[in-house]
C-alpha cells in the first residue's frame, strides 16, 4: 500500500500535456528517429525542414514530435485540425503564406492533425503550395498513408514511421511525471508503475492519463487491486474496418505458414479478443487450406470445413475450441502452394490463348450428325487400360506439352509427384 497527499496531485492541466516534451533531448522513444543517426535529428542539423507525415499508433509522439521540430525552425506556423478545419479556411491560410513567400521567400509551416479525414480534393488543396515551396507540411495521421492520402502528396513529403512505446519507455515516462508533474515529488511503488505501463498498450497519453485518475480517485491508499479495478479489462487496440485488422490476419496467415502453431493461436486469440468476427478467421482458413497446403495434405481442407461448420453449430464462447483445433493443424501440416501456382499459371495461357477448342475425341457425340463429325472418335477410356491409365491428349492442341501442377516433395504431395511421374514415364525412378 503506498500514501500521498491528495492535494499534490490538484493541477488543472491535464498531466499528459503537462510532460509533453519541448526538445528533443526530452523525448522518449522512437531512437530510430531521434537517436544519434535518426531521421529528426539529422533535420534539425542539416537546418532544412523537409514536409514530413509522421504516421504512428495513438500516443506514440506524432504531435510532440511535429511541435518540437516547429520550435527548431524560426518559420511562421499555423496549426489545424482535421477534424474540426474546414478546408475553406485551409485554403486562406494558404493563399496568406503562398503571398508571405513571394514576397519575403519565407515559407510556412502548417501542421496538420489527422490528415488522413481529409479528402481527395482537399488533400489536393495543398499540392500548388508543397510545389513551389510556400507551405511546409507537417501532418500526423494513425492511418496508413499508403491507403489515405492521394499519391501527388504522398509523394512530395517523407513519412515518418513511429511505433508503439514499450512499456519500458512508458515507464521512464510515468516516473518523470511523479516528479515533474506535480507541485511536489511523488513516490510511487515501483511494480503498480508497471501495471500502468503494461495496460497502456504503448500508449503515452492513456498511460499518463491513468496515472492521474489513479491518483486522483484513491483515497490515500494505492495497491496493485485498486490500479486493477481503476483501469478495467484492458481494451486490445484494433479496428476491424483498419490497418491492425489486415496486420493481425496478415500475422496469423504468416504463422500458419511458418508451421508455428503457437504464434498462430495467439494472433487468433488476439483477434477473437479484440472481437474479430470468427467467421471472418474461419473463412481466411479455408482458403489457406488450399492456398498453403492443398493435397500435401488433403485433411487440411476437410479440417477447415469441419471446424467452420462446428463453430456455427456452438457458437462462443466454446465454439473458439474449434478455431484453435484447427489453426494448430493448419500449422502443422506439411505445406505447398502448387494448388495456388497451378491456378495462376492457367489463368495466364486463359488469357494469352483465349478459348481454345475442345480436342474432338473428348467430346461426346449425342446425334449421328456430331458421330460423323469425328465428335468422341478414338477417345480411350482410362478404366479400361492396367492403372486406370492410357496416354492420351486432353489439352487442347496450343497447350499440349503444358504443365501446370508441380507437386512437392512434402506430404501426399511426395506420392502424387511419384504417382504421376510412374504412369506418364513408365516405372518409379
Amino acid at each position: 500500500m503506498l500514501d500521498f497527499q491528495k492535494d499534490k496531485v490538484r493541477v488543472s492541466t491535464p498531466l499528459a500535456e503537462r510532460m509533453r516534451p519541448k526538445v528533443l533531448s526530452e523525448f522518449v522513444g522512437q531512437t530510430h528517429l531521434t537517436g544519434p543517426t535518426g531521421l529528426v535529428r539529422k533535420i534539425i542539423e542539416s537546418s532544412k525542414l523537409p514536409s514530413l507525415v509522421l504516421w504512428g499508433p495513438p500516443g506514440s509522439g506524432k504531435t510532440t514530435l511535429a511541435l518540437i521540430l516547429q520550435r527548431y525552425f524560426n518559420y511562421p506556423k499555423a496549426s489545424f485540425s482535421a477534424v474540426t478545419t474546414s478546408i475553406k479556411e485551409v485554403k486562406v491560410f494558404m493563399h496568406q503564406a503562398g503571398e508571405r513567400w513571394q514576397t519575403q521567400k519565407i515559407p510556412t509551416i502548417v501542421f496538420m492533425d489527422e490528415i488522413h479525414r481529409f479528402n481527395r480534393a482537399q488533400q489536393e488543396a495543398f499540392l500548388p503550395y508543397l510545389e513551389s515551396g510556400a507551405v511546409i507540411l507537417l501532418g500526423t495521421t494513425t492511418e496508413n498513408p499508403s491507403f489515405y492520402l492521394v499519391a501527388p502528396l504522398l509523394s512530395r513529403c517523407k513519412v515518418l514511421k513511429l511505433d508503439p512505446l514499450s512499456p519500458k519507455e512508458i515507464k521512464i515516462l510515468l516516473k518523470k511525471a511523479l516528479i515533474q508533474g506535480f507541485e511536489n515529488p511523488i513516490k510511487f511503488e515501483d511494480k503498480l508503475l508497471d501495471i500502468i505501463a503494461q495496460s497502456a498498450q504503448g500508449d503515452a497519453r492513456i498511460a499518463l492519463n491513468l496515472l492521474e485518475i489513479v491518483l486522483e480517485t484513491t483515497k490515500g491508499k494505492i495497491s496493485g487491486e485498486d490500479i486493477k479495478e481503476i483501469l478495467g479489462e484492458m481494451s486490445l487496440r484494433y479496428d476491424k474496418s483498419r490497418e491492425e485488422h489486415y496486420n493481425l490476419i496478415s500475422a496469423f496467415i504468416k504463422s500458419m505458414r511458418g508451421s508455428d502453431p503457437d504464434a498462430a493461436i495467439y494472433w487468433l486469440e488476439r483477434m477473437l479478443t479484440a472481437g474479430e468476427d470468427p467467421l471472418f478467421i474461419l473463412r481466411r482458413m479455408l482458403i489457406f487450406a488450399s492456398e498453403d497446403i492443398g493435397n500435401a495434405d488433403p485433411q487440411a481442407l476437410q479440417v477447415a470445413v469441419a471446424a467452420f461448420h462446428a463453430f456455427q453449430a456452438v457458437g462462443m464462447p466454446e465454439g473458439v475450441l474449434n478455431l484453435v483445433q484447427a489453426a494448430i493443424y493448419l500449422a502443422c501440416a506439411p505445406k505447398s502452394n502448387a494448388v495456388l501456382k497451378a491456378h495462376k499459371l492457367v489463368q495466364e495461357d486463359i488469357k494469352k490463348f483465349g478459348s481454345l477448342p475442345v480436342p474432338l475425341h473428348l467430346c461426346n457425340a449425342p446425334t449421328k450428325l456430331m458421330a460423323s463429325l469425328g465428335y468422341g472418335k478414338g477417345y480411350k477410356y482410362p478404366h479400361n487400360y492396367p492403372d486406370g491409365y492410357v496416354k492420351q491428349q486432353y489439352m487442347p492442341g496450343q497447350l499440349k506439352q503444358k504443365q501446370y501442377y508441380f507437386p512437392t516433395q512434402r506430404g501426399m504431395e511426395k506420392q502424387i509427384r511419384l504417382w504421376l511421374k510412374r504412369i506418364k514415364q513408365g516405372g518409379d525412378k
